[in-house]
């Protein structure tokens, strides 16, 4: 599986949170979040995140959290619909894949044994997808894995 390994800066981030089982209501929220950018005229060169904040082997279905993110600029004032956060950057291999729920799907099934491979391992940050503009345009997504040397 190809990657690009690339050190990310930190992203001031406008973002909804949703906690429950990981499934299309994640995309639903994803959905709020982007018509709240385009009201806000924000979405045209926007970049997204999407965020499965644990684990669902070791976290109940019911208390997995996800957020849908947006980088905001460092003085745009969000309001009461959206929290306000913070993405530290960082070392993080980048994989390409085209946004389609079985791409997607095996992706994150050989991600982990590529980590070893080419020697690293994670870092202690959570997995982020990666979505340029308004994800009409582009059928690709990165999968964003935070990495520290073995």
């Amino acid at each position: 599986m190809k990657f690009k390994v690339e050190t990310l800066p930190n992203y001031r981030i406008a973002y909804m949170r949703r906690v429950g089982q990981y499934g299309p209501a994640n995309i639903e929220v994803m959905e709020k979040l982007k018509k709240w950018a385009k009201e806000k005229k924000l979405l045209e060169s926007a970049i997204l995140f999407a965020i499965p904040q644990d684990n669902p082997e070791t976290t109940l279905a019911d208390n997995c959290r996800f957020d849908a993110c947006i980088v905001i600029s460092t003085d745009y004032q969000v309001d009461d619909s959206v929290f306000e956060g913070e993405l530290s950057g960082g070392k993080y291999l980048i994989y390409e894949v085209k946004h389609t729920a079985e791409d997607i799907q095996k992706a994150y099934s050989d991600i982990f044994p590529s980590l070893r491979s080419n020697g690293y391992q994670m870092d202690n940050k959570p997995i982020m997808e990666k979505y340029i503009g308004d994800m009409i345009s582009n059928p690709y997504c990165e999968i964003c894995v935070p990495v520290k040397p073995l």
